[in-house]
C-alpha cells in the first residue's frame, strides 16, 4: 500500500535528527567563494549557483576519484580561524532551517591544520562556532543540539592523536569519534589503538564500513574494532537471503547496531542504484535500526529535508517511517540518554504526532 504523499512544507517542519554529516561537505556555496577570495583560492567558477552545480555534477559522474576531489575546495577555506567559524556557525543554522533538532557533525581536524593552527585550535575554534550557531538558532526559536564527531583519516598514521583530542574534549562538545576516508584498502583494524584507547576512556565510535568495501569491513568495524555504530553500512545487504538472515546481519540487527543510511550519497558513490531500491527501506522492514542522512549537504545537493522527499516519492514512506528513522537516530547517538530521551518526548514524537 502506497502511503499518502506529504507536502515539502510538512516534510521542511518535520523534527529531524541527522548522526552522519560532514562539516567540509556542507559548506554553503556563497560562504565558499566569499572565502575562497579572501584566501586566493582558486575556484572552478565564482558563481555561487555555478559552484553548487559543479559540485553537483561532479557527485553524480560515477567517477568516486572526482567526488572525493570537491573536497580541496571545501577544505582550502577552512584552513584559519575566520573560515572555520563561519562554517561551523552556518552548519548549525542550515541544520535548524532544515527542521533538525539534533545533529552530530564530523570532521578530520588534521586536514584544517594547513594554515598553522594547531589540532587543539581546529577543535576549539569549531566548538566555538557551533555554539554561536546553537545560541542563534535558539535565539530564533529553532533550537537544536549538535555534537561533535572527531575523525581519524584511515589512510593516514595520525588515528590515535585524534582519538586522544575526542577524549581531551568530549566535555566540550565532542560526543564521539570516527575513521573517515577511503574505505577499499584501509581496514579499521590498521587502527586498534585508537578504538582501544577510546574504549579505555568511555568515549563511543562509529566506524565508516560497509560502503566502497563490504561484509568484511562491517564484520571488523563491529567484532575487531567494538564500533557501536556503523556508517553507511549498506552492504549488510550481502549477508541477508530471501529475508533470511546471516550471523553477522542477525548480529547487526539483534543488537540494535545503528546503520546511518545516506540514500543520495549511496547513489552518487555506486553503493546503491536507485532511491526505490535503496537498502534503507528493505532494512527498515526487516527491523533494523536504520537512520536517515546527509552525508555531504554540499556535495550531493541534498537537505534531510529533501531525503526525506525522496524516500516519500520513490520509496512509499510516509510520516510513521520517517517517525521510526527519526526516533532510531536520536536512541542511537552519541549524547547523554536523558537528553536524547527529552528530545524524543518533548519534540519529535509532539511533532510527528501534528502531521499524522
Amino acid at each position: 500500500m502506497t502511503a499518502p504523499r506529504i507536502d515539502t512544507e510538512t516534510l521542511r517542519r518535520l523534527p529531524k535528527a541527522v548522526l552522519h554529516d560532514h562539516l567540509d561537505g556542507g559548506l554553503r556555496p556563497a560562504t565558499v567563494v566569499e572565502l575562497a577570495a579572501a584566501v586566493g583560492h582558486t575556484l572552478p567558477t565564482t558563481d555561487p549557483g555555478e559552484l553548487a552545480a559543479w559540485y553537483y555534477e561532479a557527485a553524480n559522474s560515477g567517477d568516486l576519484v572526482r567526488y572525493i576531489a570537491t573536497f580541496e575546495h571545501t577544505l582550502a577555506v577552512m584552513q584559519d580561524r575566520e573560515g572555520l567559524l563561519r562554517t561551523a556557525e552556518e552548519y548549525v543554522l542550515d541544520l535548524a532551517a532544515d527542521g533538525v533538532v539534533y545533529g552530530e557533525v564530523r570532521y578530520a581536524p588534521e586536514l584544517m591544520v594547513d594554515g598553522g593552527l594547531t589540532l587543539n585550535e581546529v577543535v576549539e575554534t569549531v566548538q566555538e562556532g557551533l555554539a554561536a550557531g546553537m545560541a542563534k538558532a535558539a535565539a530564533a526559536g529553532t533550537p537544536v543540539r549538535v555534537g561533535t564527531l572527531l575523525c581519524g583519516m584511515r589512510m593516514f598514521d595520525r588515528t590515535r592523536e585524534i582519538a586522544g583530542l575526542a577524549v581531551a574534549y568530549r566535555d566540550a562538545g565532542v560526543v564521539g569519534f570516527d575513521i573517515a576516508g577511503a574505505e577499499d584498502g584501509f581496514p579499521p583494524a590498521d587502527h586498534l589503538a585508537a578504538f582501544e584507547h577510546l574504549r579505555r576512556e568511555s568515549v563511543p565510535f562509529t566506524i565508516h564500513a560497509g560502503e566502497a568495501h563490504g561484509l568484511p569491513s562491517i564484520h571488523q568495524a563491529l567484532q575487531v574494532c567494538g564500533a557501536q555504530r556503523i556508517g553507511h553500512g549498506v552492504r549488510i545487504t550481502e549477508d541477508i537471503v530471501d529475508g533470511k538472515l546471516g550471523r553477522l546481519a542477525g548480529w547487526v540487527r539483534d543488537r540494535r547496531i545503528a546503520l546511518e543510511m545516506c540514500p543520495t550519497s549511496n547513489l552518487q558513490t555506486g553503493a546503491a542504484t536507485s532511491i526505490a531500491e535503496h537498502p534503507i527501506t528493505a532494512l527498515k522492514d526487516l527491523g533494523f535500526r536504520v537512520t536517515l542522512n546527509t552525508d555531504n549537504r554540499l556535495v550531493s545537493g541534498t537537505t534531510m529535508t529533501r531525503e526525506m522527499a525522496l524516500l516519500v516519492e520513490h520509496a512509499g514512506w510516509g510520516v510513521e517511517d520517517l517517525r521510526t528513522v527519526t526516533v532510531n537516530a536520536l536512541e542511537s547517538a552519541f549524547a547523554p540518554f536523558d537528553e536524547r530521551e527529552a528530545i524524543i518526548r518533548d519534540v519529535v514524537l509532539p511533532g510527528y504526532a501534528a502531521a499524522l
